[in-house]
């Protein structure tokens, strides 16, 4: 588990649209190029060959329907309820980054976050749960459709356990901050290839990743005056380089064409990913997420 049960959440960060749009929206046409940057780098027809986009997840259908405001309270029910625990996550990322950017002299506006299941119409276009998880930079907000979480452990091989589906939110709440530093625009100006910015781009979301992970612990939740998050273990960790390890472009690419092509790279290999988490969670720090300016991306 990773809250602790009394921390309050904070529902009105994210907003609940599943249910509103079931039906598929195929994937293609000009305004999905603008999500390209900030997916997951899974080949929508992949997921979609694995069931991604059915109206409700597994464990949604086991825990009941019910509004997040109603269902979603308290630690006890992130640690419960998979939608509870995106909510859970939002709240302890914005805490976060709210608090570190201005040290950097950066302001930190709260992205919004939506829920969705099948279909979404986002400023980016239209998008269909095959994309995965995303980032829309022109609304400023990451979407999520929880099925996508099953998918994740069950088919793509990350192992269980709630770091896997933190980790999936705080790499999209990555590209939020590299929206608001402008380092998101190199993955559409060099978007392809073992060293290209698009890798560069993904590499420094997974390190800005481990950056919240390292703190998360450390923030206090004001109503109770407890850490609003337990400490994570070893086997939380191993969950989250599981999951990282997962969508690697080389393991990626093997299991969707049966080779691997390093010149279509956009996401960095599974080793890459996992290291560039590893050096955000042991550093703590933001700054050492230079992914632009690193020599050797298999060695932050």
């Amino acid at each position: 588990m990773s809250f602790n049960e009394g921390s309050q959440l904070d529902t009105s960060q994210v907003s609940d649209m599943r249910g509103g749009m079931g039906t598929k929206i195929a994937v293609g046409g000009g305004g999905l190029i603008l999500l390209i940057a900030s997916l997951l780098g899974i080949p929508p027809q992949l997921l979609q060959g694995l069931g991604v986009g059915a109206e409700q997840s597994t464990q949604q259908e086991a825990t009941g329907a019910g509004s997040i405001a109603e269902e979603c309270r308290t630690g006890a029910d992130a640690n419960a309820r998979r939608d509870c625990r995106i909510v859970g996550t939002v709240n302890s990322l914005n805490r976060f980054w709210a608090a570190e950017l201005p040290k950097y002299n950066i302001q930190y506006p709260v992205p919004r976050t939506v829920l969705f299941t099948g279909g979404v119409s986002t400023g980016c276009g239209q998008a269909s749960s095959a994309v995965g998880p995303f980032y829309c930079p022109v609304d400023r907000t990451a979407y999520f459709d929880t099925g996508f979480f099953d998918q994740l452990t069950g088919q793509l091989g990350a192992a269980e356990g709630p770091l896997a589906e933190e980790y999936v939110v705080a790499h999209e709440f990555g590209h939020h901050i590299q929206n608001l530093t402008g380092a998101l625009d190199y993955s559409q100006q060099d978007p392809q290839g073992a060293e290209s910015g698009a890798v560069r781009v993904e590499l420094q979301a997974d390190c800005y990743a481990g950056v919240w992970a390292r703190n998360a612990t450390g923030q206090v939740d004001p109503s109770t005056g407890r850490p609003f998050m337990k400490d994570f273990s070893q086997q939380d960790l191993q969950v989250a380089l599981s999951a990282a390890a997962a969508v690697g472009d080389d393991r990626i690419q093997q299991a969707s064409r049966g080779y691997v092509n390093p010149h279509t790279f956009t996401h960095g290999t599974s080793a890459q990913r996992q290291a560039w988490f590893v050096q955000g969670y042991n550093t703590g720090d933001p700054a050492k997420c230079d992914t632009f300016g690193a020599q050797d991306l298999d060695n932050p």
